[in-house]
């Protein structure tokens, strides 16, 4: 069963304000729903947005691999 997380459990969820959260859905950069006059955010599009902003770490190796031009 899906969990749908009101806008101030989103910013809980996410560890930030309740204007964050807002802004990204004005922005509609996440997905969300609308129930009555009410908006909820799906825990499981939360998870797929956080993932794809995902930036990996800089390893020595890819660095030097990237300097020399090697795919």
């Amino acid at each position: 069963m899906q969990k749908y997380l009101s806008v101030s459990e989103t910013a809980a969820y996410l560890n930030t304000s309740e204007r964050f959260v807002r802004r990204l859905i004005t922005q509609r950069r996440i997905a969300f729903h609308h129930v009555g006059r009410h908006v909820r955010v799906a825990q499981a599009d939360l998870d797929e947005w956080l993932a794809a902003g995902r930036v990996e770490p800089i390893t020595g190796a890819g660095v030097s691999r990237d300097l020399r031009g090697v795919a």
